[in-house]
């Protein structure tokens, strides 16, 4: 039996608590075997208020010493709350031996990052945190587009229901992947997900129509099809491409150049929805040459091909 310790804080995300746990109780219920022992813990073995609910603990850190797996669910987005709320937290992890395995669900990758666990190791956590994570943990091999990352006795997860897909690797990992694919079945679950990136926008968020480059932007969207250099953006904006690129980059973060890529996929997003044209009419309906140059962008943006976004829209309800 594996005993699995799932750490509770003020900060813990309810329902990245509860799908967790759900996933392992689940795996007992359909294996008829008690496979994973649950515990729960906290910093001083009290039970924790969370928004809507006082979650009973089994323990505090003594208990979860003898575990062979800790699990840390999502603590939200509100990090540097997070980090100040559980320091005490952190000396400890950073004591844990490498047989104990670790794993973290979507932002408390930031808590094992702060205890220095995943200096020179590979982790994710949800795409909305990739700038913070890195800025704060440079050293770490962040892969970002991965539902879930494995490295050596360290786990972690992307956002959200990421959190079931680790779930469901440690049950394949500890009791056989028959019995993962039925609790993926019994919750109904896709095991087939592609990457994380695929759920994160292409284009970053506006800065508004008061932005110098509003006017650009708008008409960027309007004429995306069209062949669209960086000369041609500067005699549009009255700037000269050199100043233009500063501006480009300080306000959306991208290149005029990534940003219009961007644009077009997004626009090929929109009509992929429409079965009756074909990828070549796509691609150049939305400003592409060829499909081939079409397949490689779309895939890169978006983490699967053009084909795969369509028969996943096909399936949706």
């Amino acid at each position: 039996m594996l005993t699995l310790a799932l750490y509770v804080c003020p900060q813990t995300v309810c329902s990245s608590l509860s799908m967790a746990c759900d996933a392992f109780a689940l795996a007992n219920r359909l294996a008829e075997a008690p496979l994973f022992k649950l515990q729960r813990f906290s910093l001083d073995a009290q039970p924790v208020d969370l928004d809507f609910a006082r979650i009973q603990v089994d323990g505090g850190l003594a208990l979860a010493e003898r575990a062979d797996l800790l699990m840390l669910p999502a603590t939200g987005s509100a990090i540097d709350l997070s980090l100040a709320a559980n320091a005490a937290l952190l000396p400890w992890l950073a004591q844990r031996p490498s047989s104990q395995a670790i794993a973290s669900l979507c932002s408390s990758a930031f808590l094992l990052g702060a205890a220095g666990l995943l200096d020179g190791r590979r982790a994710t956590t949800h795409w909305a945190l990739a700038s913070q994570f890195r800025q704060r943990f440079p050293l770490v091999h962040l892969e970002i587009d991965a539902l879930l990352c494995h490295d050596g006795n360290l786990h972690s997860s992307g956002g959200a229901h990421a959190g079931l897909d680790l779930c469901l690797y440690l049950i394949t990992r500890y009791a056989g992947e028959w019995l993962a694919q039925q609790v993926a079945n019994a919750l109904v679950f896709d095991t087939q997900r592609g990457q994380q990136s695929r759920f994160a926008p292409l284009l970053p968020a506006s800065s508004g129509a008061d932005s110098p480059l509003a006017p650009l932007l708008d008409w960027m969207q309007r004429h995306h099809a069209e062949p669209i250099d960086l000369k041609r953006l500067a005699e549009r904006a009255n700037c000269s491409p050199r100043t233009l690129l500063r501006r480009f980059k300080t306000s959306t973060g991208l290149t005029p150049n990534d940003y219009l890529q961007r644009l077009r996929i997004g626009a090929a997003q929109n009509a992929l929805r429409q079965p009756a044209r074909s990828l070549e009419q796509v691609a150049e309906q939305v400003g592409y040459a060829d499909r081939a140059s079409f397949a490689k962008r779309f895939k890169q943006l978006c983490g699967e091909t053009p084909g795969a976004f369509r028969r996943r829209m096909r399936q949706a309800p």
